[in-house]
């Protein structure tokens, strides 16, 4: 993969010490993962592999995330700021940003899913399901991985229970108890398109879609 800017302006290194600050931001959640310095080596490096390159200051070397762990950050898309000086990187993480084993190096190492905003976590629980889809063997114990183990009907079936239970409580007026019920409801839907090896990606799409088409069904507000 070759990684281009998305400005026509080259970044500009510091004067004194040839570096420019790096942003890493995650392309799904939006959640900021990391800030590293690139020189021009390291950008060059970047945008021709596609993976995230910087110049470490303490091993004084070209330093690619994840070279040891096995963390990549495989770019999506950069942005070169108003003055040339920084750059904002969108990038897919492979694991851990963090050394402590943290999605971002600005959270706490007891916390799983960083705060994000709402569709960012969406985005990052898709992601934690699909982690424990390929690797049970990380969290045996999960809740996740023993659906996953039973299968799609089981799957299949608790998304039914959950959507009769918020059903119920909306027709009932149940405001206290709804989104406790819609969020399981969420969940399992999760877990069962990743079962069926569905994104979430591709059902936005067609929710995009048809917001394209104002006359199509499934949105027309007058039927």
């Amino acid at each position: 993969m070759t990684a281009s800017s998305t400005s026509a302006a080259p970044l500009r290194f510091d004067s004194t010490t040839g570096l420019a600050p790096a942003i890493v931001q995650d392309a799904d959640t939006g959640q900021v993962l990391m800030l590293g310095y690139v020189n021009d080596e390291a950008w060059a490096k970047t945008q021709q592999e596609g993976r995230v390159t910087f110049f470490s200051r303490s091993k004084n070397r070209l330093w690619t995330k994840g070279e040891s762990s096995g963390n990549y950050l495989t770019v999506v898309s950069l942005h070169i700021d108003c003055d040339a000086d920084t750059v904002l990187i969108r990038a897919l993480p492979a694991g851990p940003t963090c050394h402590r084993g943290t999605i971002s190096c600005f959270e706490q190492a007891e916390q799983v899913i960083a705060p994000a905003p709402p569709i960012g976590f969406l985005a990052a629980l898709e992601r934690l399901i699909a982690e424990r889809k390929q690797f049970p063997e990380r969290a045996p114990t999960s809740y996740t991985v023993s659906l996953f183990q039973k299968g799609i009907p089981k799957i299949a079936q608790k998304v039914g229970e959950e959507a009769v239970e918020s059903v119920i409580d909306a027709v009932a007026g149940h405001r206290d108890t709804l989104p406790g019920e819609v969020a399981d409801l969420l969940y399992h839907l999760l877990v069962l398109l990743a079962a069926t090896g569905v994104p979430m990606e591709e059902v936005i799409a067609v929710l995009q879609e048809r917001h394209r088409l104002p006359n199509n069904r499934h949105l027309t507000e007058t039927e």
